[in-house]
């Protein structure tokens, strides 16, 4: 592979790797006064998003892109980042995860086509409680510190209507039966099905409308835009931070109804509920089996805890553990060793994604595919893209997607409710201003 980081792919090969157009990135990171919230500095144009109750990073423009597909987008996403970071020159005043050389990335859930995307912002702002930092990237010299302002703000999208995308509900629950039936004799243990609605609009979206409702929603989970895939995502797949690894799996749902006592009353039994408790533990163990061999240590909870979020909760599982100082795995490289985990795929997982690509009936697209970004040291957050949804090419159509847990004793019905619940957030996220 060359040691490129402007990456073109040749049409008629598209598992060419990256081309050197220009030379090495030239990256500083400086420390600034607070500009105001993250979303609020974002352009219309390349806006990248990974924000939390107000911390995070943002970033626009490209310094540097990559479309990875097929089997190998992880690996040859990983080779590429490790080439750009080699060859960088970094003068870095901070110090700390997520400053210096930054990308973003998004990937796709299944193998074919693949389609995927890491990017390098031209510029990079963070803030990590007080800490807050720009960075710069740019070529043969360092780019000046740009001024941080607020832009303009978006206007809320016009006149959506929503409809069945791939299947309407009658047949996905047709499809849940189905796995019923095949867990029921024996193929598997648990599949994940997802569904899909198209969104449409009078005119373009701006998408930095849905992604300022979302995060402003849902504070509570990690707000996310990359190359069209927003969304609101309450799982990290993984998280890497100085050698200490965590991952929150969550796997078990149940509606909320607005009521305080009665969500209570339902969390009580959300926590008993032997349907619920065995998704999650297939979802737990899937995630742990992956993690170990690269740590020396780990904790497991024995038991989950509810996830209260506004319109849904979960049952919920913070794994642990610590990579040795003598295995310099990435956070992407641990991401890509546990994509799809039981959570988003099944359990046994090659047989559960065999079955998801004979009956789900759509291409998931970068949707329950690990989104986030890495840092220079491979330190980075991957969180699942979850509560999400993609704007179309002509900006004025959005595919939502939620996905549910299939077991023995899922009830197709049940199922299809906790789907219309999941939709919820990218649905009122797209409403919201009318």
């Amino acid at each position: 592979m060359s040691t490129g980081h402007d990456s073109v792919h040749d049409d008629a090969d598209p598992t060419r790797g990256p081309v050197d157009l220009a030379g090495p990135l030239v990256v500083r990171t400086v420390r600034v006064d607070d500009p105001g919230p993250l979303l609020e500095l974002l352009p219309t144009d390349d806006a990248l998003a990974w924000v939390r109750r107000g911390d995070g990073l943002v970033g626009w423009g490209r310094a540097a892109v990559l479309h990875p597909r097929g089997p190998g987008r992880f690996t040859d996403a990983a080779a590429w980042w490790a080439d750009v970071v080699g060859s960088a020159v970094v003068r870095d005043e901070v110090d700390r995860p997520g400053t210096g050389l930054v990308a973003f990335g998004s990937f796709a859930f299944a193998d074919d086509p693949g389609d995927s995307v890491l990017v390098v912002p031209e510029v990079v702002v963070g803030r990590r409680g007080s800490l807050t930092w720009v960075t710069t990237v740019g070529r043969a010299s360092l780019s000046s510190t740009p001024t941080l302002m607020p832009t303009e703000a978006p206007l809320p999208p016009a006149d959506v209507t929503f409809a069945d995308a791939h299947l309407d509900g009658e047949r996905w629950q047709s499809v849940v039966a189905e796995a019923v039936r095949r867990i029921g004799a024996g193929d598997l243990e648990k599949v994940v099905l997802a569904r899909d609605l198209l969104a449409t609009a009078d005119a373009p979206i701006d998408v930095r409308w849905p992604v300022r409702r979302l995060a402003a929603d849902y504070p509570m989970c990690w707000t996310f835009h990359v190359d069209g895939l927003f969304g609101a995502t309450p799982e990290m797949l993984v998280r890497c931070e100085r050698g200490l690894v965590t991952s929150r799996v969550l796997a078990g749902t149940i509606r909320r109804t607005g009521d305080d006592e009665r969500d209570l009353a339902l969390a009580a039994a959300l926590a008993r509920s032997s349907k619920d408790l065995e998704e999650h533990e297939y979802a737990v163990r899937s995630v742990a089996d992956a993690l170990d061999p690269h740590c020396d240590s780990m904790n497991v909870p024995e038991a989950p805890f509810v996830l209260h979020l506004p319109n849904v909760m979960h049952l919920a599982t913070d794994v642990a553990g610590v990579v040795p100082d003598t295995d310099p795995i990435s956070s992407l490289e641990l991401a890509a060793a546990l994509h799809p985990s039981a959570a988003v795929g099944g359990t046994p997982t090659d047989v559960a994604r065999a079955l998801i690509t004979e009956v789900e009936g759509m291409d998931r697209g970068r949707y329950a595919g690990p989104v986030g970004w890495i840092d220079a040291r491979g330190d980075g957050e991957w969180g699942i893209a979850l509560r999400s949804a993609e704007v179309g090419a002509d900006k004025r159509t959005v595919r939502l997607f939620a996905g549910c847990g299939i077991v023995a004793d899922s009830d197709p019905a049940a199922e299809l409710a906790e789907a219309q619940a999941k939709f919820v957030p990218v649905r009122d996220a797209l409403t919201a201003g009318y």
